[in-house]
């Protein structure tokens, strides 16, 4: 299964991707078709032969900060106070510090994770401007978060949990995806293209359980979670926040880009990049 993110925490906050199955962030059931007995044995019988939505490298020897939000991204994080939140090794951190001269604070949960940020940044020499935490209480001039909407039990409180971290002319600089409808919106359950699609939760759950060894009974119970996330319902998230959108950026896949557009972006989008802005007063 893909690496899903990890749990974070502040004062007062408990971890907030941790599931309640009867919750969810979409409304209505899954498109599933195939399901069952049938459902369950295609899929045993698929997993296998089929090559499967692996983990890639396809950042590998290039900067995964770059590539998502593009060059631009150093000038507009110099001379900044930065929280790269979910920091887990710190490789963002890192990153950051070595192409700008903003102060980062790496937030995570884990701390045998953060020993590991804070080696790294050591190790790169940017180890003066670079803090690794479980908690703080400084608010920051940007909060940077990859892969991570998707996730989230509730990103409307996450929200909230970040909105206190920063400061009132603050930003929070965000990409996340595949949302649901990318032909690989399932994450390691899309063994091929829709397969999250077309198999109803049950049989997928029943599969996962198989493999893993784990006692999963829905999306939200896997390790870090999905909660069938779209485009639209997160506009609808953030209209409900106390941010707004500046900017949203719906990346296309490259080999679907000539039919990329507003009508089909859910299914055309690879990955979503924006910038939230907090709305006057709040």
């Amino acid at each position: 299964m893909a690496n899903f993110p990890t749990e974070l925490r502040c004062r007062n906050w408990k971890p907030l991707w941790l599931f309640d199955h009867r919750t969810r962030v979409v409304e209505g059931d899954l498109l599933g078709l195939v399901g069952g007995a049938v459902g369950y044995r295609l899929l045993s019988y698929l997993s296998r032969v089929s090559p499967g939505n692996e983990v890639t490298t396809a950042y590998e020897g290039r900067s995964k900060m770059e590539q998502l939000f593009g060059l631009s991204i150093w000038s507009e994080l110099s001379d900044k106070s930065v929280i790269d939140f979910g920091c887990a090794t710190g490789m963002e951190s890192v990153e950051i510090a070595q192409h700008t001269n903003a102060r980062i604070t790496g937030l995570d949960i884990r701390e045998d994770a953060l020993a590991k940020a804070r080696v790294r940044a050591s190790e790169a020499g940017v180890g003066d401007r670079c803090q690794f935490v479980t908690e703080t209480t400084e608010k920051a001039d940007v909060i940077v978060r990859l892969d991570a909407f998707e996730h989230f039990a509730d990103p409307l409180a996450m929200l909230r949990l970040m909105r206190g971290l920063l400061k009132d002319d603050a930003c929070i600089l965000a990409c996340f995806g595949p949302t649901w409808y990318h032909p690989l919106g399932g994450h390691g359950f899309s063994i091929f293209p829709y397969a999250h699609l077309l198999f109803t939760e049950g049989a997928l759950m029943r599969w996962y359980r198989d493999k893993s060894g784990g006692e999963a009974r829905h999306f939200g119970d896997v390790r870090g979670g999905l909660n069938q996330l779209t485009i639209r319902e997160f506009e609808r998230i953030i209209d409900q926040s106390d941010f707004k959108l500046e900017r949203l950026g719906a990346v296309p896949i490259r080999k679907l880009r000539p039919v990329a557009n507003r009508l089909t972006r859910e299914f055309t989008t690879s990955v979503v990049r924006c910038k939230l802005v907090p709305r006057p007063g709040h």
